[in-house]
């Protein structure tokens, strides 16, 4: 069964390598989404596949990349988007 899941990650989020993560370890996970950098400083994060690849993903998500320093995760219910890869996005 596919879930979907929408992670807003606040703290020291940008400009360390986190979208790239999230790429890299969504792909590693088998997971479809997308990832974007916010007006705010955050890192929003549409996530959807297995209930096991996506629980994952919001633990990865609560730290993070080495160099990151995630103070807050928010998690949303998330819309079934049909997405066939995970990919960056521009900036909301």
């Amino acid at each position: 069964m596919t879930v979907a899941k929408r992670l807003l990650v606040h703290g020291h989020v940008q400009g360390v390598g986190f979208r790239f993560a999230t790429c890299l370890e969504a792909k590693r996970l088998g997971l479809y989404g997308w990832v974007r950098n916010r007006h705010d400083g955050t890192v929003e994060i549409h996530v959807e596949g297995n209930a096991n690849g996506v629980d994952e993903m919001v633990d990865w998500a609560s730290h993070g990349p080495p160099n990151a320093n995630v103070a807050r995760l928010d998690i949303q219910p998330g819309v079934i988007e049909g997405i066939d890869t995970f990919t960056e996005r521009a900036s909301n």
